[in-house]
C-alpha cells in the first residue's frame, strides 16, 4: 500500500472518529505538559541550582556531579527517613492490596442487590474524602484528651491513661495503614469487580452442576478469571510502592499526619525532600532525594514485572 492511500485512509478513519481523536489528543497534550515536560527539570540534581537562578538557571547552573546524592546518603537520619518510607510502604501493600480482593468476592457472592449496592456505597465514599478530612475524623476517634475510643477504653476502665495515637511514634505506622485501608479498600474493590463480571456466568453454572461449593468455585473460575487485574495492580502499585502504592499518597498522610513527636516514625523521603526544597530552597538537593525514590521504583516495577511473567506468564509490558 502507497503512502498517499495509507494517508487518506487516516483520514478517513480521524474524520468518523473525531470527537473521541480529539478528546484523546487533549489528554496527550495536558500529559506531556503536567508528566513530560517537567522531566527536564531533573538535571538540577546534578547542578549546583538556586531559586534565584530562575528557570534559564536550570541550564546554566554549574554542575556539580553526585555531590548531593553524597550528601542525602551522608546525612545523619537518613536510614531513618529510608527505614520508614519502606515500611510504611510495605504495610501498606501486605494490607492495602488483598483487602479489596476480599471485599470484591465477598461483594460478588451478595445476592440481595440493595444491601449490596449499600456495601458498596459505604465502602467506596472514604474515598472522596481528603486525607486533611481524614485526620479530622481520626483525631476525633483517637484524640487523647477527647477521643471517642479513649473515652470508651477509660470509662471501661480497659486503660487508666488515654493512649496517644495520633502522636506517638510507636504507633503511627499502625493508624497509618489503617486509615490507609478504610480509604482505598472501595475503590480497588470496583476494578475487581468489574473483573469478575467480566467472567462467563455459564462457568459458574456449570460447575454448580457438577457439585463444586461455593469456595470451590471462587479458587477455580474467580481467581483464575481475576488473575491478570490482580497481576497487573500488584505490578503498579510495587512500582509506586515507596510513593504509597494501593494505599494513597505516603506523602499527604504523612506531612498531615506527622508532627515533631512522632517525627521520627513519621519522616519519610518524600516529606523530607518536600521540607529541604521549600522550606530551606535547596531545590537542587530535594530533586536528589526525590530522585533516588523514583530510580527505585523504576527498578521495582521492572523486577516485579519480570517475577510476574515467570510466574504467571502475565505482566504489563
Amino acid at each position: 500500500m502507497k503512502l498517499k492511500e495509507k494517508l487518506q485512509i487516516s483520514w478517513k478513519t480521524f474524520k468518523k472518529q473525531r470527537e473521541l481523536q480529539i478528546f484523546a489528543w487533549i489528554g496527550m497534550a495536558v500529559l506531556f505538559v503536567f508528566s513530560y515536560l517537567p522531566l527536564s527539570g531533573i538535571i538540577i540534581a546534578f547542578k549546583d541550582y538556586k531559586i534565584q537562578m530562575g528557570f534559564s538557571g536550570i541550564w546554566t547552573a554549574d554542575w556539580v556531579g553526585i555531590r548531593w546524592f553524597k550528601e542525602l546518603f551522608s546525612y545523619y537520619r537518613f536510614s531513618e527517613i529510608l527505614r520508614n518510607t519502606v515500611v510504611l510502604s510495605i504495610l501498606k501493600l501486605l494490607f492495602t492490596f488483598p483487602a479489596p480482593i476480599i471485599l470484591a468476592l465477598l461483594l460478588n457472592e451478595m445476592k440481595v442487590q440493595k444491601f449490596k449496592k449499600a456495601v458498596q456505597t459505604v465502602t467506596y465514599l472514604p474515598n472522596f474524602i481528603s486525607w486533611i478530612l481524614v485526620y479530622t475524623i481520626a483525631n476525633s476517634f483517637l484524640n487523647a484528651d477527647m477521643g471517642l475510643i479513649n473515652q470508651i477504653l477509660q470509662d471501661w476502665g480497659l486503660i487508666k491513661a488515654p493512649i496517644q495515637f495520633l502522636t506517638s511514634p510507636n504507633l503511627f505506622w499502625g493508624v497509618a495503614t489503617f486509615l490507609a485501608i478504610w480509604k482505598t479498600t472501595g475503590y480497588w474493590a470496583i476494578i475487581f469487580l468489574a473483573a469478575i463480571s467480566g467472567i462467563d456466568s455459564q462457568l459458574y453454572e456449570a460447575a454448580q452442576i457438577d457439585g463444586a461449593g461455593r469456595l470451590q468455585r471462587i479458587r477455580y473460575i474467580t481467581f483464575p478469571g481475576i488473575k491478570g487485574s490482580v497481576v497487573t495492580v500488584l505490578i503498579l502499585s510495587i512500582g509506586g510502592l515507596l510513593g504509597g502504592g494501593m494505599g494513597g499518597s505516603n506523602f499527604d498522610q504523612s506531612y498531615i499526619f506527622g508532627n515533631a513527636i512522632n517525627n521520627s516514625a513519621s519522616e519519610i523521603l518524600q516529606t523530607y525532600a518536600f521540607k529541604m526544597g521549600l522550606s530551606e530552597g535547596r531545590f537542587a538537593y530535594a530533586t536528589a532525594a526525590d530522585l533516588v525514590q523514583s530510580a527505585v521504583s523504576v527498578i521495582l516495577i521492572l523486577v516485579s514485572n519480570k517475577v510476574a511473567k515467570k510466574i504467571t506468564g502475565e505482566g504489563i509490558f
